[in-house]
């Protein structure tokens, strides 16, 4: 079963950049420019994992996490930016992200980060629920 991330990033280079990393390590990858298209394949994809900018144009990443509030089971989140701000860092991480990585960063960094944030998805009891759902709609 592959894992389905949707990337939200307004910088065409970065998203492609990471879209094909992402291929190649076996995830499924679903991409947006802005938080507006973004909310939008997450309604329609329900992903493991988001990968959100945080400053994009139209919507940016605070309140693509506002809305996975409200959601019953929300996908794991990385927040990635250029933002040295850490208040920033804090509304994100009280909105619930699972990390935080500054641009830039390595590819292999991502790698790791995503196998870290997906691996302790075991261990949230808030996510026991949408793993079952996943696994029987995917079967």
């Amino acid at each position: 079963m592959s894992v389905s991330i949707v990337l939200i990033e307004d910088d065409r280079e970065i998203s492609s950049t990471m879209t094909a990393v992402l291929q190649n390590a076996g995830y499924t990858v679903d991409t947006a420019p802005n938080g507006v298209d973004g909310r939008k394949l997450i309604e329609e994809k329900n992903p493991d994992l988001v990968i959100t900018d945080m400053m994009m144009p139209r919507m940016g990443g605070f309140p693509v996490l506002e809305y996975l509030t409200e959601l019953d089971s929300p996908p794991r989140v990385i927040m990635i930016t250029a933002n040295e701000g850490s208040r920033h860092k804090a509304y994100a991480e009280m909105l619930g992200v699972s990390d935080y990585l500054r641009k830039p960063f390595a590819m292999d960094v991502l790698l790791e980060t995503i196998e870290k944030v997906l691996s302790s998805k075991e261990e949230t009891p808030s996510a026991k629920g949408s793993d079952k759902l996943r696994r029987s709609k995917k079967s």
